[in-house]
Formats: C-alpha cells, sequence, structure tokens
C-alpha cells in the first residue's frame, strides 16, 4: 500500500504540470488586456505599458510561463493584480468557505441519498420506491441556479424562515448547501439503489438469510458493504465536482467563496489569483482521488494493490 501511495504521489507532479499550462495557456486567451484592467481607463498609454512590464506581460509566452512555473515551485503563486496582496491570502479564506460548504453539501448528499437508495432497495416498486426514484429524477434535472432561486423564494422571501444570502451564521449554510447537494443526493440515491438490489441478488446474501439472519443484518452489514464501493466512487468524484462547480451556488446565495472569486478575477483579468485557484481545486481533486483508492481497501480485503 505504501509503494502504490507513493507511486501515485510521483504522479502527482506530472498531472499539475499539465494542469499549470492548461490554466496557464486559457486564462491568457480571455480577451481584454489585464494591463489597461489594472492601470485604469483613463491611464496614458506610457503607464499602460508601465504595468504590463511589471506584471511581465510583454515577454513572450514561453519566457511568462518559465517564471511562472519556476515561482510555483517555491510555493509562490504570485500577487493579485487587483488587490496587490499574494495571491494566498486572497485564495485560502475564500477556499475555506467553500471547503465548508462543499463538505455539508456533500454529507447531505451521503445520508439523505444512501439512505433513501437503501429504503428503495429493500422495497422495490413500492410506493415509497416510485415516490423517491421520481423525486431523484427531479433533481438530477433541476438547474442548480433555477433551485436556489426556488428555494430561497419560498424559505426566504415568502416563509422568512432562513437568510438569502451571505454567511454569518450556522442558518446561512443551509439554503445554499441543500441546493448544492441536490443533484449528488439523487444521483447517489439511484446508484445506492442500483447497486444494493444487485447485491441482494447474490449467493452468500441467500446464504446469510437461510442462516435465520434478521433483515437488517443482511441489508446493513453483508448487502451495504459491497454495494458501498461504487458508491464511494461517486461520493469521491462529486466531492471534487462540487468543490468547481460551486459557483453558481455561491453566486445566487452571495456566498463569499472561490468560485465567485474566480468570477470575479477572471471579469478583472486577475491572472494570479485565477491561476492560484484552479491549481489549488486541481491539487485536492488528486488528492481526493487518492484516498478514494485507498478507502477501497478498506471496504473490500479482496482488493490488493500492488
Amino acid at each position: 500500500m505504501s509503494v502504490y501511495i507513493f507511486r501515485r504521489m510521483l504522479l502527482l507532479v506530472p498531472v499539475l504540470i499539465g494542469v499549470a499550462i492548461i490554466v496557464f495557456g486559457m486564462v491568457r486567451m480571455l480577451p481584454g488586456d489585464p494591463a489597461r484592467a489594472m492601470a485604469g481607463l483613463h491611464a496614458t498609454p506610457d503607464y499602460v505599458e508601465h504595468v504590463r512590464s511589471e506584471m511581465g506581460l510583454d515577454e513572450p509566452l514561453p519566457v511568462q510561463f518559465g517564471i511562472f512555473f519556476r515561482d510555483l515551485m517555491r510555493g509562490d503563486l504570485g500577487q493579485s493584480t487587483r488587490t496587490r496582496r499574494p495571491v494566498a491570502q486572497e485564495v485560502w479564506p475564500r477556499f475555506i468557505n467553500t471547503l465548508q460548504l462543499t463538505a455539508i453539501a456533500l454529507a447531505i448528499s451521503a445520508v439523505v441519498g444512501i439512505g433513501a437508495g437503501l429504503i428503495s432497495a429493500t422495497r422495490p416498486y413500492s410506493l415509497y420506491d416510485q415516490v423517491s426514484m421520481v423525486l431523484s429524477l427531479f433533481g438530477v434535472a433541476a438547474p442548480v441556479f433555477w433551485l436556489g432561486l426556488i428555494l430561497m423564494l419560498i424559505f426566504s422571501v415568502q416563509l422568512g424562515w432562513l437568510p438569502s444570502a451571505g454567511r454569518g451564521t450556522i442558518w446561512h449554510f443551509i439554503l445554499p448547501s441543500v441546493t448544492l447537494a441536490a443533484h449528488s443526493t439523487a444521483l447517489i440515491a439511484r446508484m445506492t439503489r442500483s447497486s444494493m438490489l444487485e447485491v441482494l441478488k447474490l449467493d452468500y446474501i441467500t446464504t446469510a438469510r437461510s442462516k435465520g439472519l434478521s433483515e437488517n443484518v443482511v441489508n446493513f452489514k453483508h448487502a451495504l458493504r459491497n454495494a458501498l464501493i461504487p458508491i464511494v466512487t461517486i461520493l469521491g468524484l462529486r466531492f471534487g465536482l462540487l468543490l468547481g462547480g460551486a459557483v453558481l451556488t455561491e453566486t445566487v446565495f452571495s456566498w463569499p467563496g472561490v468560485g465567485r472569486l474566480m468570477v470575479d478575477s477572471i471579469l478583472a483579468r486577475d491572472y494570479p489569483v485565477v491561476q492560484g485557484s484552479v491549481l489549488l481545486l486541481a491539487v485536492l481533486f488528486v488528492l481526493i482521488n487518492l484516498f478514494v483508492d485507498i478507502l477501497y481497501a478498506f471496504l473490500d480485503p479482496q482488493i490488493q494493490y500492488d
């Protein structure tokens, strides 16, 4: 296992290099002049050229990338062109806010999705199963921004139960986390149902029942553990996707997260902040997938890593 983890950590290096190249190229394909945006609309051409020279934008692209990659290897993500603060100080507090929101949304998805899928699998084709699958289909199909606005209209505007925007108290987490979790919850519920139905047909489940074990023991101790392997895969992937896809939810609910920071930075042509944000999300996504692979061995002892 330790050798496998070490090899996967080594593979992290070319992945990050590839991400750095893609992000560097895509950011510089954005329309507009970042030097002009930083200098201001009324700046003189000489001052704009001075700003461009300070930012290193007058160098050829290979030279710019070399400087960017050299600083990245030193742990220096650069300086924001908007605030003149280090990128790490700009991104990290916003990233913590997004991480908190994503963790709560993933917890909701796991608890509600696995619970609903488990009950549906143990009562197939019942009224509960049909209602649950219809709601799951709705959760998969409903756009995030539309669902967020509907929840805000009902629970904030009409009922006045929950705050509609911002971040301050625990009540501010409810609407954005539920909105962010809706699609993942529906997906996990359907995956859990499908996986459980497949496992419940296996011979060892029949053997367990023939021994006189209760249905709860058969379902939770024997069937659910093996059914969790594809579900863990979905949870790991969804965590990374939720981190990167929280931008719509953060925009709807004015949540001060890294998604909104990236949007604002793109509009302001703040190259260093965009690059630092994407790289941070990419590293976390790769580490989450590594953790999921390791978790497989604990769920199924038959899985061995050479």
